[in-house]
C-alpha cells in the first residue's frame, strides 16, 4: 500500500487537548476534522470540561481545525450555549473564516434550555387578546387570500386556455363522481328518516299524504344542498388541504414559486372550478335520491308512489328547487377556498397536514351554517 493509500485509508479523527492559559482560564484545544463521524470522540469530554469548570472562562482553541461541517458547528454551538457565570464565559479563537461564518448564523443564547423553574402562566385578560390577535390574523389572511384568488379566477375567466383542464376534469372525477355514493346513501337515509317521523305523529291525523309536502321542500330548499356541501367539506375540502400542506411541507410550494408558476393560479383555481361544476350536479342528485327515500317510507304507510309524487308536484315549484340549487356555487367556492386555504397555510412538523385538514373541515362546516343563514334571511326578505 502506498503512502497515499494510507492517507486517504486513515479515519479523519478529532483530538482535544485540555491546559491552563497564563491568564487563568481553561483551554481546550481541537485540531483536525470537525464532523459528524469524527466528533463523538471529543464533543462530550469537551462538554464535560465546560460543565465541570463553571467558575473559569473557556477558551476553545481552534486555530489547528482543519475542517468543519454542520456536526461540528453543532458541537461548537452546544459548548457556547451552556448555562455560566457572566465572568466565565465560553469563547472561540482562532476558526477560520470560512467556518466562523457558519457559526456566526446561530445565537447561542438563545438555543439555551429554559430554566428549571415553570413559566409564568398568562393571566386571563392576556389570553383572550392573544386569542383575538390569532383571529384577526387569520380574517386578515383570509381578506387577502379572497382578492388573490378572486384575480386569478377573473385571469383564468379572460384566459381559459391558460387554465390546466386536464387538472380541472381529474379533480371532478375525485370530487363529484367518487362522491356519488355516500352522497346517496345520507340523502336517502335523510329521506327516509324525515318521512318516517313526521309520518308516524301525522298519521294520528289521518295527514300521512302531506308528508310528501314536508320532505320535498325540506329537501329541496335546505337539507339537499346543506347536507351534500357538509360531506363534501369533510371529504373533499379535507382532502385538498392535506393535498396542498403536503406540498408545502416538502417544499413543492417553494419549488413552483421559483419555476415562476403562482401557487393560487395553479392549484387553486382548478379545486374552485372543479367545484363549481361538480357540487351543483350533486345537489340536484341528492335531491332526486332525498325524495325517493321519503317514497320508501310513504309506501310503508300504504300511500302510493304516484299519489305521493302528485302531492309534492302539487305544492312544491321550481321556484323552491332553484333557491336550493342557488346555494350549491357558494358552497362550493367556501368548501374549495377554506379547503385550498388552510393547505397553504400549512406550517411545518409531523402533525401540520393533519392540523391542516381538521382546521379546513371545521372552519368550513361553520361558514357553510353560516351562509346557509344568510341565504334564508334573504330569502325572508325576498318573500321566495
Amino acid at each position: 500500500m502506498t503512502a497515499l493509500d494510507s492517507a486517504v485509508a486513515a479515519p479523519a479523527i478529532a483530538t482535544l487537548a485540555v491546559a491552563n492559559a497564563t491568564d487563568g482560564s481553561r483551554e481546550l484545544r481541537l485540531a483536525g476534522r470537525l464532523d459528524a463521524y469524527s466528533i463523538a470522540g471529543v464533543w462530550w469530554q469537551a462538554r464535560a470540561e465546560v460543565q465541570r469548570m463553571r467558575d473559569r472562562r473557556i477558551v476553545i482553541d481552534a486555530t489547528a481545525v482543519d475542517y468543519c461541517d454542520g456536526g461540528g458547528v453543532a458541537m461548537l454551538v452546544d459548548l457556547l450555549r451552556q448555562e455560566r457565570p457572566p465572568t466565565a464565559p465560553v469563547v472561540v479563537r482562532g476558526l477560520k473564516r470560512e467556518f466562523q461564518t457558519l457559526l456566526d448564523q446561530f445565537d447561542p443564547a438563545s438555543l439555551r434550555a429554559p430554566a428549571g423553574a415553570p413559566p409564568e402562566r398568562l393571566r386571563s385578560v392576556e389570553e383572550i387578546g392573544r386569542a383575538a390577535l390569532i383571529v384577526e390574523r387569520d380574517i386578515v389572511t383570509q381578506i387577502a387570500f379572497i382578492g388573490e384568488t378572486s384575480s386569478a379566477i377573473w385571469y383564468a375567466i379572460r384566459n381559459p386556455h391558460r387554465v390546466r383542464w386536464k387538472d380541472v376534469w381529474y379533480t371532478c372525477e375525485q370530487v363529484g363522481v367518487n362522491a356519488l355514493p355516500i352522497v346517496a346513501l345520507i340523502s336517502f337515509l335523510l329521506g327516509l328518516i324525515i318521512a318516517f317521523q313526521s309520518a308516524v305523529p301525522m298519521r294520528q291525523y289521518g295527514a300521512e299524504l302531506f308528508v310528501a309536502d314536508l320532505v320535498g321542500l325540506s329537501i329541496l330548499r335546505e337539507l339537499g344542498p346543506l347536507m351534500t356541501a357538509i360531506l363534501l367539506a369533510g371529504r373533499s375540502g379535507a382532502a385538498f388541504a392535506a393535498e396542498i400542506g403536503t406540498m408545502k411541507v416538502n417544499e413543492e410550494l417553494n419549488a413552483l414559486t421559483t419555476m415562476g408558476l403562482d401557487p393560487v393560479r395553479f392549484l387553486v383555481v382548478t379545486r374552485i372550478i372543479a367545484a363549481l361544476l361538480t357540487v351543483p350536479l350533486l345537489t340536484l342528485f341528492a335531491d332526486v335520491i332525498g325524495i325517493f327515500g321519503g317514497a320508501v317510507t310513504m309506501v310503508s304507510f300504504n300511500i302510493p308512489i304516484l299519489a305521493y309524487l302528485r302531492e309534492i308536484d302539487t305544492l312544491v315549484d321550481v321556484k323552491d328547487l332553484w333557491a336550493g340549487l342557488a346555494k350549491a356555487p357558494a358552497f362550493a367556492i367556501l368548501i374549495a377556498g377554506i379547503g385550498c386555504l388552510r393547505g397553504l397555510q400549512t406550517q411545518s412538523g409531523a402533525s401540520a397536514v393533519g392540523i391542516s385538514a381538521t382546521r379546513a373541515v371545521v372552519s368550513g362546516i361553520i361558514l357553510l351554517v353560516v351562509v346557509d343563514g344568510i341565504y334564508a334571511f334573504i330569502y325572508y326578505l325576498l318573500d321566495i
